[in-house]
């Protein structure tokens, strides 16, 4: 009971009482408003199934997947549309990023000045909406309903100004972040390094990416800045038999498995791991500064993809995040050598139940040899 409540943080009800009325936020008031429900979860097994409520306002079932700094950064909500129906159209002054779950449709995007698209999705399509841009999203099929997971900036936003028509009923065009332009949801990007500047990504499970062995275990990575937007993304792929390295970061990044099945362990220095199976369609969010580390104990290559605010990304002087960057260098990754011994033993008992073996033996070389260390 002490290790739970020196995890959680929590504190007594006296002192709790004398918070009480900083509780709820604007924001947490509109969702309130709706007849929506707020998970309070930084693990939500499979997205693909979590339970819904109707969204009268717009027309779908819904349900608020709220995390730990939820409040003050990036918020998540999944969202259904019945089989052979729109979404209300509607617009809103915070930037929004979306995975499609399940389904297929499409979506219109139109602004003041009259110019409008429309372009179609399916399962795996990964989007943004423009800011303050008018939407509307259609399920293109009559007898399957369509399901996506939606990460948004709104409760800062919300926060900020109280005034829901202000937020969600402004006439202005950022002419800057969407014109109309023909070309606007089509797959094409540019590319600069593991960024990819682009507002469309048709299918996230099988886009190309780039080789990444600074997390470890090779594997592959890429990061999106779509919309022109502040939040951001990234697809991190790694191979069977292998694992990525622990690392820490601030609070908010949303990691949706897409392929794969393994497990992921969390946990807040110098408390015990506490550990998270995965499949496709789980949803985990490390909360602030935890630390975590995922695991390939399936039999093809694991991908997930991460959406969360720019603020998750603690940066060193040359932009680098600092989840990136080895604790050996004022980082806060952790160097497979200075893992905790018992990690290696779960992996290989895990990997085990399937027939397979460890295939790190690689990359715990190539960093002994990169940190200048012998073997004994």
């Amino acid at each position: 009971m002490a290790e739970t409540a020196k995890r959680n943080a929590v504190v007594s009800e006296e002192l709790a009482n004398k918070f009480k009325a900083e509780k709820e936020t604007p924001y947490t008031r509109w969702v309130k408003s709706e007849g929506l429900d707020i998970i309070p979860s930084f693990y939500v097994r499979n997205l693909k199934t979590v339970p819904l409520k109707p969204w009268a306002w717009r027309g779908g079932n819904a349900v608020f997947l709220n995390h730990d700094a939820s409040r003050t950064s990036n918020d998540c909500y999944v969202m259904e549309i019945p089989p052979g129906k729109s979404l209300a159209p509607h617009r809103q002054l915070y930037e929004e990023m979306i995975l499609v779950l399940s389904g297929r449709g499409s979506t219109t995007v139109w602004n003041d000045a009259g110019a409008r698209i429309t372009f179609e999705w399916k399962e795996g399509a990964l989007f943004a909406i423009p800011l303050n841009c008018q939407h509307q999203h259609f399920n293109g099929s009559g007898q399957e309903p369509a399901r996506y997971v939606a990460v948004t900036n709104a409760p800062p936003v919300i926060n900020l100004y109280e005034d829901l028509d202000f937020i969600f009923n402004t006439k202005y065009d950022f002419r800057d972040r969407f014109a109309g332009e023909p070309d606007y949801f089509s797959s094409k990007g540019e590319q600069k390094g593991f960024l990819l500047t682009t507002n469309f990504v048709p299918d996230a499970v099988n886009i190309p990416l780039i080789t990444a062995t600074e997390r470890g275990a090779g594997g592959g990575h890429i990061r999106f800045n779509m919309a022109k937007g502040s939040m951001n993304s990234h697809i991190s792929q790694f191979p069977v038999g292998t694992y990525k390295k622990g690392h820490a970061h601030g609070p908010g990044a949303h990691v949706i498995v897409l392929s794969g099945e393994g497990f992921s362990l969390m946990w807040l220095e110098g408390e015990e791991p506490q550990r998270f199976d995965w499949e496709v369609g789980t949803c985990i969010v490390p909360p602030n500064m935890w630390f975590h580390q995922h695991f390939n104990t399936g039999t093809t290559p694991a991908r997930y993809l991460a959406f969360k605010h720019e603020g998750v990304a603690i940066r060193n002087a040359q932009g680098v995040p600092k989840a990136w960057i080895s604790r050996r260098a004022g980082g806060d990754q952790i160097d497979y050598i200075d893992e905790k011994p018992e990690i290696r033993r779960i992996f290989a008992a895990e990997l085990a139940k399937h027939g397979l073996s460890s295939r790190m033996d690689g990359a715990y070389a190539k960093e002994m040899a990169d940190l200048g260390i012998r073997s004994a």
